[in-house]
C-alpha cells in the first residue's frame, strides 16, 4: 500500500510564507484538499509533484526522500494541473500517444493503454478528432487520460472541474471516484461539492497551513451548535444576510428561510441545525466570530 509523507513542509517565496509547518501521512483513498483561492494548495500540490522544492521540511514516498528517487518517483505519479499545456491541432488519440512517448511506456503496450484510457473517459468516439474542437469537460476528461496513463500510485488534480457544468462535474467525480483502490488521490478544490460524497478524508487549508482534517462526518461534528435557521421578513433577511455568514437562503411565501453560521444565536427563534460541510468551509473561511461582533456592534 502507497505511503506518502509530509513532514513539516514550508514554502516561502520572497517575504510570503505559501505553505506552513504542514505535516501529513496519505495513504490508499481520496484526500480532498479544500480552501480559497490563496491558501497554498497549489504551491503544495507542486511540491508533492516535485516541480517546486521546499524551503523546509522533507516529501518522503513509502519512506524514501522523493528527490533521491527522481524518475523513479516520476513514474508513481500522475497529475493534473489546473491549466495543463496540449496541442489544439492533435487528436486525442495521438496527443496521448506522445505522451505516452514521453512517460516511456514501451510501444507494445502503450496503443492498448491509450485506448483504455479513452473508454474510461468516455473519449473513444472522439479520439480522432482535434483537440480545439472539444468542451471544456472533455479537454478535462483527457487530462485525466494523460494523467493515469503510466498507471500512477499518486493522482494529483489541481482544480479539476473549473469551468464545468454539472452534468460533467458528476462525471469527473464518478471517474475519479472509480479510480481510488490502490492509489492515493489528492484533489485540491474550492468547489465543496466536487469533494464532499467522494473523498475519505477532508483538508481544510488556509494561510499556508491545514486548519482541519478528519471524514465529512468527523469535521461537520466540529462545529455542532454552530448552524442555525429561522424565518424571517425579506427586509430583515437582507440586513441578516450583510452581517452573517449565510449559508442558504431560500423564499418560502412572503418569508426568507435562513441559514446562519455562526459560534452565537443570532437571532431569538432561531433553531439549531445539523450542519453539512458548506457550513464547514463557511466557518472556516468566513471569519464567523467578527460577523457576532458586527450583530452586537449593529445591536439587532
Amino acid at each position: 500500500m502507497p505511503e506518502l509523507t509530509l513532514d513539516r513542509i514550508t514554502k516561502h517565496f520572497k517575504n510570503k510564507i505559501a505553505v506552513d509547518n504542514v505535516s501529513l501521512c496519505l495513504k490508499e483513498g481520496i484526500y480532498g484538499f479544500l480552501g480559497a483561492n490563496g491558501a497554498g494548495k497549489t504551491t503544495l500540490l507542486r511540491m508533492i509533484c516535485g516541480v517546486l522544492k521546499p524551503t523546509a521540511g522533507e516529501i518522503r514516498y513509502d519512506g524514501a526522500e522523493i528527490g533521491r528517487l527522481d524518475g523513479d518517483y516520476r513514474c508513481m505519479l500522475g497529475y493534473l494541473p489546473q491549466d495543463f499545456g496540449y496541442y489544439p491541432d492533435f487528436s486525442a488519440r495521438r496527443y496521448l500517444e506522445y505522451l505516452a512517448a514521453c512517460k516511456a511506456i514501451p510501444r507494445d503496450l502503450s496503443r492498448d493503454k491509450v485506448q483504455e484510457m479513452l473508454r474510461l473517459t468516455g473519449l473513444e468516439a472522439d479520439q480522432r478528432a482535434k483537440i480545439k474542437t472539444f468542451s471544456g469537460g472533455m479537454i478535462r476528461r483527457l487530462g485525466i487520460a494523460q494523467a493515469l496513463l503510466n498507471d500512477p500510485e499518486i493522482l494529483i488534480l489541481d482544480e479539476p472541474t473549473s469551468g464545468l457544468d454539472p452534468k460533467e462535474r458528476i462525471r469527473f467525480r464518478n471517474i475519479i471516484s472509480s479510480l481510488s483502490k490502490g492509489r492515493i488521490i489528492i484533489l485540491s478544490t474550492h468547489i465543496v461539492s466536487d469533494v464532499e460524497f467522494i473523498a475519505d478524508k477532508i483538508l481544510l487549508m488556509k494561510q499556508g497551513r491545514i486548519e482541519s482534517q478528519g471524514a465529512v462526518g468527523e469535521i461537520t461534528r466540529d462545529i455542532e451548535g454552530r448552524v442555525w435557521e429561522y424565518l424571517a421578513d425579506q427586509e430583515e433577511a437582507l440586513r441578516m444576510n450583510d452581517i452573517f455568514a449565510v449559508s442558504n437562503l431560500k423564499n418560502e411565501g412572503e418569508k426568507v428561510r435562513l441559514r446562519i453560521v455562526s459560534d452565537a444565536c443570532p437571532r431569538e427563534g432561531a433553531v439549531p441545525v445539523h450542519p453539512g460541510l458548506e457550513d464547514v468551509y463557511l466557518y472556516h473561511f468566513e471569519e464567523v466570530s467578527e460577523h457576532v461582533d458586527n450583530l452586537e456592534r449593529r445591536a439587532l
